[in-house]
Protein backbone atom coordinates (compact mmCIF):
# COMPACT_ATOMS: atom_id res chain seq x y z
CA UNK A 1 0.00 0.00 0.00
CA UNK A 2 2.74 2.73 -1.02
CA UNK A 3 0.53 6.07 -1.69
CA UNK A 4 1.73 9.71 -1.69
CA UNK A 5 -0.60 10.36 1.16
CA UNK A 6 -2.65 8.11 3.47
CA UNK A 7 -5.58 8.61 5.57
CA UNK A 8 -4.60 6.41 9.12
CA UNK A 9 -6.14 5.75 12.38
CA UNK A 10 -4.19 5.21 15.49
CA UNK A 11 -6.24 2.98 17.89
CA UNK A 12 -4.37 2.73 21.77
CA UNK A 13 -5.05 2.20 25.15
CA UNK A 14 -2.34 2.46 27.13
CA UNK A 15 -1.34 0.76 30.44
CA UNK A 16 -3.84 2.76 32.68
CA UNK A 17 -6.85 1.12 30.39
CA UNK A 18 -9.15 3.51 30.83
CA UNK A 19 -10.39 3.95 27.12
CA UNK A 20 -9.42 3.65 23.82
CA UNK A 21 -7.90 7.09 22.03
CA UNK A 22 -8.44 6.90 18.29
CA UNK A 23 -6.21 9.09 16.45
CA UNK A 24 -6.15 10.41 12.55
CA UNK A 25 -3.60 11.48 10.67
CA UNK A 26 -2.22 12.22 6.88
CA UNK A 27 1.10 10.26 5.94
CA UNK A 28 2.98 11.37 3.23
CA UNK A 29 6.21 9.61 2.17
CA UNK A 30 7.56 6.34 4.10
CA UNK A 31 10.62 4.99 6.70
CA UNK A 32 12.35 8.47 7.92
CA UNK A 33 11.32 10.74 5.08
CA UNK A 34 7.72 10.07 6.55
CA UNK A 35 5.85 13.80 7.08
CA UNK A 36 3.00 13.14 9.51
CA UNK A 37 -0.30 15.97 9.56
CA UNK A 38 -2.41 15.17 12.75
CA UNK A 39 -6.10 15.55 11.56
CA UNK A 40 -7.69 15.49 14.83
CA UNK A 41 -9.00 12.49 17.55
CA UNK A 42 -11.41 10.83 19.41
CA UNK A 43 -11.39 8.76 23.05
CA UNK A 44 -13.82 6.70 24.37
CA UNK A 45 -13.91 5.61 27.71
CA UNK A 46 -14.29 1.58 28.91
CA UNK A 47 -17.43 0.82 30.77
CA UNK A 48 -16.54 0.36 34.23
CA UNK A 49 -17.48 -3.07 33.95
CA UNK A 50 -14.96 -3.44 31.25
CA UNK A 51 -12.26 -2.06 32.77
CA UNK A 52 -12.88 -4.02 36.22
CA UNK A 53 -12.86 -7.04 34.26
CA UNK A 54 -9.71 -5.94 32.49
CA UNK A 55 -7.63 -4.97 35.50
CA UNK A 56 -8.78 -8.22 36.82
CA UNK A 57 -6.86 -10.16 34.72
CA UNK A 58 -3.78 -8.37 33.76
CA UNK A 59 -0.48 -9.84 35.17
CA UNK A 60 0.53 -10.98 37.44
CA UNK A 61 -3.47 -12.00 37.97
CA UNK A 62 -4.72 -15.34 37.64
CA UNK A 63 -7.83 -15.74 35.07
CA UNK A 64 -9.43 -18.20 32.84
CA UNK A 65 -8.64 -18.85 29.09
CA UNK A 66 -12.57 -18.16 28.65
CA UNK A 67 -12.47 -14.48 30.19
CA UNK A 68 -9.65 -13.64 27.88
CA UNK A 69 -11.34 -14.99 25.10
CA UNK A 70 -14.61 -13.33 26.11
CA UNK A 71 -12.24 -9.68 26.72
CA UNK A 72 -10.22 -10.09 23.87
CA UNK A 73 -13.58 -9.78 21.76
CA UNK A 74 -15.04 -7.07 23.73
CA UNK A 75 -11.92 -4.89 23.46
CA UNK A 76 -11.78 -5.48 20.03
CA UNK A 77 -15.55 -3.99 19.65
CA UNK A 78 -14.42 -0.91 22.37
CA UNK A 79 -11.16 -0.57 20.04
CA UNK A 80 -13.90 -0.45 16.58
CA UNK A 81 -16.44 1.38 18.23
CA UNK A 82 -13.66 4.46 19.23
CA UNK A 83 -12.81 4.26 15.11
CA UNK A 84 -15.99 4.58 14.59
CA UNK A 85 -16.91 7.58 16.53
CA UNK A 86 -13.73 8.96 15.47
CA UNK A 87 -14.48 8.87 11.63
CA UNK A 88 -17.94 10.27 12.55
CA UNK A 89 -17.11 13.37 14.82
CA UNK A 90 -14.35 14.04 12.57
CA UNK A 91 -15.95 13.84 9.01
CA UNK A 92 -13.31 11.26 7.78
CA UNK A 93 -13.81 10.29 4.13
CA UNK A 94 -11.79 7.14 2.68
CA UNK A 95 -9.39 6.53 5.80
CA UNK A 96 -6.74 3.86 4.11
CA UNK A 97 -5.45 2.54 7.41
CA UNK A 98 -5.62 1.42 10.95
CA UNK A 99 -2.80 0.97 13.33
CA UNK A 100 -3.91 -1.02 16.63
CA UNK A 101 -1.70 -1.31 19.67
CA UNK A 102 -4.85 -3.08 21.65
CA UNK A 103 -4.73 -3.43 25.29
CA UNK A 104 -1.88 -4.90 27.14
CA UNK A 105 -2.42 -7.39 29.66
CA UNK A 106 0.96 -9.11 29.88
CA UNK A 107 4.56 -7.94 29.16
CA UNK A 108 7.35 -10.36 30.20
CA UNK A 109 10.41 -9.28 28.58
CA UNK A 110 13.72 -10.67 28.33
CA UNK A 111 15.90 -11.01 31.43
CA UNK A 112 19.21 -8.79 31.52
CA UNK A 113 22.15 -9.08 33.17
CA UNK A 114 23.82 -11.88 31.32
CA UNK A 115 21.14 -14.46 31.74
CA UNK A 116 20.56 -15.66 28.63
CA UNK A 117 16.24 -15.91 28.71
CA UNK A 118 14.74 -19.59 27.52
CA UNK A 119 12.05 -20.65 25.94
CA UNK A 120 8.19 -19.74 27.69
CA UNK A 121 10.02 -17.28 29.74
CA UNK A 122 9.29 -14.17 27.89
CA UNK A 123 6.09 -12.95 26.25
CA UNK A 124 3.47 -10.14 25.63
CA UNK A 125 -0.36 -10.33 25.38
CA UNK A 126 -2.36 -7.36 23.49
CA UNK A 127 -6.11 -8.15 23.54
CA UNK A 128 -8.61 -6.76 21.28
CA UNK A 129 -9.11 -8.59 17.93
CA UNK A 130 -8.27 -6.92 14.93
CA UNK A 131 -10.39 -9.08 12.47
CA UNK A 132 -13.18 -7.11 14.72
CA UNK A 133 -12.29 -3.58 13.96
CA UNK A 134 -11.34 -4.69 10.09
CA UNK A 135 -14.93 -5.95 9.93
CA UNK A 136 -16.70 -2.98 11.61
CA UNK A 137 -15.06 -0.07 9.79
CA UNK A 138 -13.96 -2.26 6.66
CA UNK A 139 -10.38 -0.91 6.90
CA UNK A 140 -7.08 -3.20 6.66
CA UNK A 141 -6.05 -2.96 10.29
CA UNK A 142 -2.07 -3.83 12.00
CA UNK A 143 -2.00 -5.32 15.04
CA UNK A 144 0.56 -7.51 17.18
CA UNK A 145 3.42 -4.65 17.17
CA UNK A 146 5.52 -6.06 19.69
CA UNK A 147 6.14 -9.66 18.95
CA UNK A 148 8.37 -9.20 15.96
CA UNK A 149 10.85 -7.83 18.11
CA UNK A 150 10.76 -10.29 20.96
CA UNK A 151 11.03 -12.81 18.31
CA UNK A 152 14.00 -11.56 17.40
CA UNK A 153 15.37 -11.38 20.79
CA UNK A 154 14.53 -7.69 21.97
CA UNK A 155 11.90 -6.07 24.85
CA UNK A 156 8.98 -5.57 22.71
CA UNK A 157 8.94 -1.77 24.14
CA UNK A 158 9.60 0.90 24.63
CA UNK A 159 7.61 0.65 20.70
CA UNK A 160 7.47 5.08 19.72
CA UNK A 161 11.57 5.71 19.88
CA UNK A 162 11.50 5.14 15.70
CA UNK A 163 8.67 7.34 15.21
CA UNK A 164 9.76 9.85 17.96
CA UNK A 165 12.99 10.41 15.67
CA UNK A 166 11.00 10.70 12.65
CA UNK A 167 8.95 13.08 14.08
CA UNK A 168 11.30 15.21 16.63
CA UNK A 169 15.36 14.56 15.35
CA UNK A 170 16.65 17.55 14.79
CA UNK A 171 19.99 18.76 13.08
CA UNK A 172 21.13 21.17 15.85
CA UNK A 173 18.64 21.10 18.69
CA UNK A 174 18.99 17.23 21.27
CA UNK A 175 15.73 16.64 22.21
CA UNK A 176 14.29 14.48 24.80
CA UNK A 177 10.76 13.26 24.50
CA UNK A 178 9.05 11.91 27.31
CA UNK A 179 5.82 10.28 27.64
CA UNK A 180 4.30 9.90 30.94
CA UNK A 181 1.35 7.10 30.84
CA UNK A 182 0.82 4.35 33.07
CA UNK A 183 4.19 3.65 32.30
CA UNK A 184 6.94 6.46 31.62
CA UNK A 185 9.43 6.38 29.12
CA UNK A 186 11.93 8.15 27.09
CA UNK A 187 13.46 8.95 23.85
CA UNK A 188 17.16 10.53 23.83
CA UNK A 189 17.86 12.10 20.53
CA UNK A 190 20.92 14.02 19.88
CA UNK A 191 21.24 16.73 17.95
CA UNK A 192 22.23 15.93 14.45
CA UNK A 193 21.91 11.88 14.57
CA UNK A 194 20.77 9.10 13.47
CA UNK A 195 18.53 6.15 14.34
CA UNK A 196 21.37 4.09 15.12
CA UNK A 197 22.16 7.11 18.06
CA UNK A 198 18.69 7.20 19.26
CA UNK A 199 18.50 5.51 23.24
CA UNK A 200 15.35 4.63 24.92
CA UNK A 201 13.45 2.52 27.59
CA UNK A 202 11.02 2.53 30.06
CA UNK A 203 11.51 4.96 32.96
CA UNK A 204 8.98 2.96 35.50
CA UNK A 205 5.97 4.13 37.33
CA UNK A 206 3.80 7.25 35.22
CA UNK A 207 0.25 7.67 36.51
CA UNK A 208 0.35 3.62 37.45
CA UNK A 209 0.82 3.86 41.02
CA UNK A 210 -0.33 7.31 41.88
CA UNK A 211 -4.02 5.86 40.37
CA UNK A 212 -3.91 2.69 42.34
CA UNK A 213 -3.26 5.01 45.27
CA UNK A 214 -6.46 6.76 44.45
CA UNK A 215 -8.47 4.27 43.36
CA UNK A 216 -7.82 2.16 46.22
CA UNK A 217 -8.27 5.31 48.82
CA UNK A 218 -11.65 6.27 47.42
CA UNK A 219 -12.64 2.75 46.94
CA UNK A 220 -13.18 3.28 43.26
CA UNK A 221 -14.87 6.42 43.52
CA UNK A 222 -11.71 8.39 41.55
CA UNK A 223 -9.63 6.66 39.20
CA UNK A 224 -6.82 9.41 38.56
CA UNK A 225 -5.44 11.97 40.92
CA UNK A 226 -7.47 15.58 38.94
CA UNK A 227 -4.42 18.09 37.83
CA UNK A 228 -2.49 16.72 40.72
CA UNK A 229 -4.71 18.35 43.64
CA UNK A 230 -4.45 15.41 46.13
CA UNK A 231 -0.53 14.99 45.63
CA UNK A 232 0.15 18.99 46.18
CA UNK A 233 -1.64 18.58 49.61
CA UNK A 234 0.28 15.74 51.03
CA UNK A 235 3.56 15.24 52.26
CA UNK A 236 6.41 12.97 51.30
CA UNK A 237 7.03 10.16 53.38
CA UNK A 238 10.45 10.02 53.73
CA UNK A 239 10.20 6.57 54.68
CA UNK A 240 8.30 5.16 51.76
CA UNK A 241 9.89 7.22 49.25
CA UNK A 242 13.27 5.42 50.09
CA UNK A 243 11.54 2.15 49.72
CA UNK A 244 9.90 2.70 46.71
CA UNK A 245 12.92 3.89 45.18
CA UNK A 246 14.59 0.63 46.19
CA UNK A 247 12.95 -1.06 43.80
CA UNK A 248 15.04 -2.95 41.39
CA UNK A 249 13.87 -1.65 38.44
CA UNK A 250 15.00 1.49 38.57
CA UNK A 251 18.69 0.30 38.96
CA UNK A 252 18.18 -1.91 36.01
CA UNK A 253 20.80 -0.83 32.89
CA UNK A 254 18.89 -0.67 29.64
CA UNK A 255 17.68 -2.48 27.82
CA UNK A 256 14.38 -2.48 29.68
CA UNK A 257 10.88 -2.10 29.63
CA UNK A 258 8.19 -2.64 32.42
CA UNK A 259 4.63 -2.90 33.17
CA UNK A 260 1.76 -3.66 35.59
CA UNK A 261 3.96 -6.33 36.30
CA UNK A 262 6.28 -4.17 38.13
CA UNK A 263 4.19 -1.13 39.39
CA UNK A 264 0.92 -2.36 39.26
CA UNK A 265 -1.78 -3.19 41.91
CA UNK A 266 -0.15 -6.18 43.30
CA UNK A 267 3.18 -3.41 44.13
CA UNK A 268 0.76 -0.81 45.72
CA UNK A 269 -0.93 -3.64 48.00
CA UNK A 270 3.14 -4.55 49.15
CA UNK A 271 3.60 -1.01 49.98
CA UNK A 272 0.33 -0.72 51.79
CA UNK A 273 1.37 -4.06 54.29
CA UNK A 274 4.76 -3.11 54.49
CA UNK A 275 3.73 0.11 55.84
CA UNK A 276 0.43 -0.67 57.80
CA UNK A 277 1.31 -0.04 61.17
CA UNK A 278 2.29 3.85 60.67
CA UNK A 279 -0.51 6.07 60.02
CA UNK A 280 0.09 7.57 56.58
CA UNK A 281 -2.65 9.43 55.19
CA UNK A 282 -4.27 8.98 51.66
CA UNK A 283 -2.93 12.34 50.30
CA UNK A 284 0.47 11.84 51.36
CA UNK A 285 1.04 8.08 49.87
CA UNK A 286 -0.19 9.76 46.71
CA UNK A 287 1.89 12.53 47.03
CA UNK A 288 5.27 10.07 47.79
CA UNK A 289 4.06 8.03 44.44
CA UNK A 290 4.08 11.36 42.81
CA UNK A 291 7.78 11.84 43.99
CA UNK A 292 8.58 8.44 42.53
CA UNK A 293 7.25 9.09 39.37
CA UNK A 294 9.37 12.48 39.22
CA UNK A 295 12.49 11.14 40.48
CA UNK A 296 12.17 7.93 37.73
CA UNK A 297 11.60 10.55 34.51
CA UNK A 298 14.31 13.49 35.71
CA UNK A 299 16.97 10.17 36.68
CA UNK A 300 16.30 8.35 33.64
CA UNK A 301 16.87 11.43 31.60
CA UNK A 302 20.56 11.69 33.16
CA UNK A 303 21.18 8.20 32.74
CA UNK A 304 20.37 8.41 29.14
CA UNK A 305 22.48 11.40 29.24
CA UNK A 306 25.38 9.83 30.59
CA UNK A 307 24.82 7.28 28.23
CA UNK A 308 25.03 9.30 24.99
CA UNK A 309 28.43 10.69 26.48
CA UNK A 310 29.99 7.20 26.67
CA UNK A 311 28.50 6.74 23.02
CA UNK A 312 29.30 9.75 21.52
CA UNK A 313 31.54 11.98 23.84
CA UNK A 314 29.02 14.90 24.08
CA UNK A 315 25.88 15.20 26.32
CA UNK A 316 23.08 17.48 27.23
CA UNK A 317 19.89 18.54 25.84
CA UNK A 318 17.99 21.85 24.95
CA UNK A 319 14.51 20.52 24.94
CA UNK A 320 12.48 18.04 26.99
CA UNK A 321 9.14 17.36 25.39
CA UNK A 322 6.61 15.94 27.73
CA UNK A 323 3.43 13.59 26.19
CA UNK A 324 0.94 11.26 27.87
CA UNK A 325 -1.99 11.78 30.37
CA UNK A 326 0.35 12.88 33.00
CA UNK A 327 0.50 16.14 31.24
CA UNK A 328 -2.48 17.20 32.95
CA UNK A 329 -1.21 16.51 36.35
CA UNK A 330 0.17 20.20 37.61
CA UNK A 331 1.69 18.68 40.33
CA UNK A 332 4.52 16.26 38.27
CA UNK A 333 4.64 18.89 35.78
CA UNK A 334 5.76 21.29 38.80
CA UNK A 335 7.88 19.04 40.49
CA UNK A 336 9.61 18.00 37.38
CA UNK A 337 10.45 21.27 36.26
CA UNK A 338 11.79 21.94 39.25
CA UNK A 339 14.25 19.00 38.64
CA UNK A 340 14.92 19.69 35.03
CA UNK A 341 13.63 22.90 33.57
CA UNK A 342 13.80 25.13 31.91
CA UNK A 343 13.51 23.86 28.05
CA UNK A 344 10.42 21.80 29.00
CA UNK A 345 7.88 21.06 26.51
CA UNK A 346 4.86 20.06 25.55
CA UNK A 347 4.03 17.39 22.01
CA UNK A 348 1.01 20.24 21.61
CA UNK A 349 3.84 22.61 20.91
CA UNK A 350 4.74 20.88 17.65
CA UNK A 351 1.41 20.54 16.75
CA UNK A 352 0.11 17.11 18.39
CA UNK A 353 -1.79 17.38 21.20
CA UNK A 354 -0.11 14.86 24.31
CA UNK A 355 -3.15 12.95 24.94
CA UNK A 356 -3.29 12.04 21.06
CA UNK A 357 1.09 11.38 20.78
CA UNK A 358 0.77 7.63 20.65
CA UNK A 359 -2.15 7.19 18.56
CA UNK A 360 -0.22 9.15 16.17
CA UNK A 361 3.26 6.72 16.66
CA UNK A 362 1.00 3.82 16.48
CA UNK A 363 -0.51 5.03 12.89
CA UNK A 364 2.87 5.69 11.84
CA UNK A 365 4.12 2.37 12.59
CA UNK A 366 1.09 0.61 11.00
CA UNK A 367 2.18 2.85 7.76
CA UNK A 368 6.22 1.52 8.39
CA UNK A 369 4.24 -2.08 8.41
CA UNK A 370 2.63 -1.22 4.99
CA UNK A 371 5.80 -0.18 3.57
CA UNK A 372 7.88 -3.15 4.72
CA UNK A 373 10.46 -0.68 6.74
CA UNK A 374 11.72 -1.79 10.25
CA UNK A 375 10.70 0.46 12.69
CA UNK A 376 12.78 -1.41 15.41
CA UNK A 377 15.65 0.06 16.87
CA UNK A 378 17.86 -2.63 18.19
CA UNK A 379 20.18 -0.61 20.00
CA UNK A 380 17.01 0.29 22.32
CA UNK A 381 15.06 -2.82 22.20
CA UNK A 382 17.98 -5.28 22.34
CA UNK A 383 16.86 -7.08 19.37
CA UNK A 384 19.43 -9.35 17.43
CA UNK A 385 18.46 -6.96 13.99
CA UNK A 386 16.13 -4.57 12.32
CA UNK A 387 12.43 -6.29 11.75
CA UNK A 388 9.23 -4.61 10.00
CA UNK A 389 6.40 -4.92 13.16
CA UNK A 390 3.09 -5.77 12.67
CA UNK A 391 0.65 -8.62 11.64
CA UNK A 392 -1.84 -7.42 8.88
CA UNK A 393 -5.92 -8.19 9.04
CA UNK A 394 -7.53 -7.16 6.13
CA UNK A 395 -11.71 -6.78 5.93
CA UNK A 396 -13.11 -9.87 3.90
Amino acid sequence: MKRSTRLVLGLNSGTSADGVDAVACRIRGSGLTMRVEYVGHASRRYSASLRDRLMAVMAPASTTTEELCRLHTAVGEAFAATAALAIRRLGLKGVDLIGSHGQTICHLPPARGGRRSTAGETGTLQIGDAAIIAERIGVPVVSGFRQADMAAGGQGAPLVPWTDYVLYGDAKRTRVVQNIGGISNLTYLPAGGGPEDVIAFDCGPGNMLIDALVSHFTKGKETFDRNGRRAARGRVNDAVHEEMSRHPFLWKEPPKSCGREEFGVSYMHSLLTQFSQKEIKADDWIATATRLTVDALASHVLIANNLAHERRGRAGWDEIILCGGGVRNATITKWYNNQLGPGLRSTDDFGIPSQAKEGVSFAMLAAARMDAVPANLPQVTGARRPVVLGSLTVPV
